[in-house]
């Protein structure tokens, strides 16, 4: 059912099939030329040399289909090449649509895989005029937008840039036939018209046209999966004596386990095109190498179903919370079956095509809102200007992620590193990202049903880790002092890196290279924090066992994060003694600086500390008199600092700049705090 959309708002009207010779002459003057992967081993063909007959049923089974493919196979010459056409008209109205269906005997991709592929490209034609309107081309699912570019160019053949192993088709329609453009450039159209992301004040400079493109296309690098059945990869079946690993995507593209891979996997190729099929009844510019045959795809309608057995993964798929995958996909549906046969318009994904041919034809709905989840996904690392191990940054990925929505079933791809789930039902759901050599994240995600797009993570950014450089934080919500309604986790360089509600208990994977706050929130939004600064060597995992909120949580991480940037000006100043001593009249200003400094924060742990413990104590007035010392105390570091500043290294200066920053914030949080 890939590509099958729920977008549909307003009902459509009624179509009927266009007869015979229209038809045929639609889908000639339409038939598109079809660019493939060098890599492709599953092209379209034809699979009624495959069907079975079964308790009075016509059906095509995936190791039939897949076995014999590779049968007939040869090196360049793929067997039946074939596109199929269906054509129909809008009651009452001068639309119509052809459209162009592409059976593959396999899936393989890096979400899932399964026997049997369709995909679809839709033509919209107004048959007074005779020129396109719409072209639309299948995509991944229908959370995913569809490849889509409003009014073509009436004397340009369609040209089709199919996936690799996946075959999600995206448009090519400028003057560079077999690469896919996002974006216009100079003179070169953009591939696509779908409109850019809008609402989500974070995620502006995106600019990207939501659609899912073609990344291995546009620089993306991203990493395939073998299926498995029966306990072995499917070239090891014996019901598949054709098939070996060589049928397969190649090695080179492909990852056998994400858990095995302790960083992101480097040097995958990017896309390359093989093979060009084209119409044989047609006169192409296009310098094809392979000719199709085009046929009506009523004379498959007497197949009833495809069928195969359920794959799975090499690996082991844990938990969504974990280490979540997509389910598992079996087979796909018949063409004749789905909504979108009868109906082309249920396939449009972009609202303002939609409402553009709603303008313009009365046989078309209306677009209604649709709720979108979308984020960035960047990649976390150490940053240079903060001390080893205690500061990170993000930065552009160039790997492709997997996306499971909880209430979804089926995993998305990301491109560019942008996630994009469309047509969301409003509330409460759990996003989940995983990627090769990445430890998993996972958030929960509030979406409205207004039609406005909820960015996740924080504001619209999702940093991934390493896996070799991750370390689980885990929040026993479960045992905490009052009910959590959120948990935040702030780097003191990053800022702040994750954010989600959370009900009950929780956990996170953050770099090994960051000094963190972790804050918790209660119903009754009372704050606490906890100093949180992993060792890149324990390698073990960090756990909030009694998370707390108040003014008790917030002063002793005060007193922490104090006592923590304390012990690195001693080791600083103790370094500096080391090296160089006294000057020859015994007057060492940089000594005294630096000396003044870690006083100065001792002090500051001390009125922390105090005031924790008359909080914890139950004595309200005494805890908030400690917390307005402690208050003027950061106001002398601060002083302290200015003057020690050159005598310290640079990367530690903006560590202690950053950490009294965070000092100041939670210490006006515990003034003001209700619960003690």
């Amino acid at each position: 059912m890939a590509g099958c959309s729920a977008f549909e708002r307003e009902r459509d009207g009624q179509t009927s099939r266009i007869d015979d010779d229209a038809a045929r002459e639609l889908a000639t003057r339409f038939a598109p030329t079809l660019y493939f992967d060098v890599h492709e081993p599953w092209f379209p063909t034809d699979p009624r040399p495959y069907v079975s007959e079964r308790d009075g049923e016509t059906l095509v089974t995936g190791f039939d289909a897949v076995d014999g493919y590779h049968e007939q196979y040869s090196e360049g010459a793929p067997p039946n090449p074939t596109v199929f056409y269906h054509a129909v008209e809008y009651e009452g109205s001068p639309l119509a649509v052809v459209q162009f269906w592409f059976y593959s005997v396999f899936d393989q991709f890096t979400t899932n895989f399964h026997w049997h592929d369709w995909e679809v490209l839709h033509v919209f034609v107004d048959t007074e005029t005779g020129d396109p309107q719409l072209y639309v081309a299948s995509s991944h699912s229908r959370t995913v937008p569809n490849n889509e570019f409003l009014d073509p160019d009436p004397e340009l053949i369609p040209r089709i840039l199919s996936e690799l192993g996946s075959h999600s088709s995206t448009l090519s329609v400028n003057d560079v036939p077999d690469r896919f453009q996002r974006v216009a450039i100079d003179d070169l159209l953009a591939d696509i018209t779908n409109t850019a992301l809008e609402g989500i004040e974070d995620l502006a400079d995106l600019e990207l046209p939501l659609a899912y493109g073609l990344p291995r296309d546009e620089g993306s690098r991203l990493p395939y999966l073998v299926p498995e059945y029966d306990g072995v990869p499917i070239y090891d079946h014996e019901r598949l004596p054709s098939v070996t690993r060589e049928s397969l995507i190649d090695d080179e593209l492909t990852v056998r386990s994400y858990d095995a891979l302790t960083s992101p996997p480097t040097g995958l190729p990017t896309r390359e095109t093989g093979l060009v099929f084209g119409h044989t009844e047609r006169t192409s510019d296009a310098d094809t190498d392979v000719e199709y045959d085009l046929v009506p795809s009523d004379e498959l309608e007497h197949i009833t179903s495809f069928t195969g057995p359920q794959l799975s993964f090499e690996f082991t798929v844990p938990d969504v919370v974990e280490d979540a995958m997509a389910g598992h996909i079996t087979t796909t549906g018949t063409p004749w079956s789905q909504p979108r046969y009868e109906n082309p318009a249920a396939d449009i994904s972009v609202p303002n095509h939609r409402t553009a041919l709603a303008d313009r034809y009365d046989a078309i709905g209306e677009a209604a809102p649709i709720n979108t989840v979308v984020a960035r996904l960047t990649e976390t690392i150490t940053a240079d200007n903060a001390p080893k191990d205690e500061g990170l940054t993000t930065t552009e990925t160039a790997l492709e992620s997997v996306v499971l929505l909880e209430s979804d079933p089926e995993a998305v791809p990301t491109f560019g590193g942008v996630a994009v789930v469309q047509d969301v039902p409003a509330g409460e759901h759990r996003l989940t990202i995983n990627g090769a050599g990445r430890a998993p994240h996972s958030e929960r995600v509030s979406v409205s049903d207004d039609g406005t797009p909820t960015a996740a993570g924080v504001g619209g950014e999702i940093p991934l880790v390493a896996r070799d450089e991750a370390t689980k934080l885990e929040i026993r919500g479960e045992n905490a002092s009052s009910d959590l309604s959120s948990v935040a986790v702030e780097d003191d360089f990053a800022g702040r890196l994750y954010e989600s509600s959370i009900d009950g208990n929780d956990a996170v994977y953050v770099h090994a290279g960051g000094a963190y706050t972790t804050e918790v929130r209660d119903t009754d939004d009372a704050v606490g924090a906890y100093r949180v600064n992993p060792s890149p060597e324990a390698g073990s995992m960090v756990r909030i066992e009694r998370p707390e909120t108040g003014k008790a949580s917030l002063s002793e991480f005060v007193a922490d994060i104090a006592d923590e940037t304390r012990l690195a000006i001693a080791a600083a100043g103790d370094d500096d003694d080391d090296g160089d001593g006294d000057d020859e009249d015994g007057d060492d200003d940089s000594s005294n600086a630096v000396e003044g400094l870690e006083r100065a924060l001792a002090a500051v742990v001390e009125a922390a500390r105090r005031a924790a413990e008359r909080a914890r104590d139950s004595e309200r007035a005494g805890s908030d008199k400690q917390l307005e010392a402690v208050a003027e105390r950061l106001q002398r570091v601060e002083q302290r600092l200015a003057e020690a500043s050159d005598d310290l290294p640079k990367s530690l200066s903006n560590a202690t700049r950053n950490r009294l920053r965070q000092a100041d914030r939670r210490t006006e949080q515990a003034r003001a705090a209700e619960t003690l």
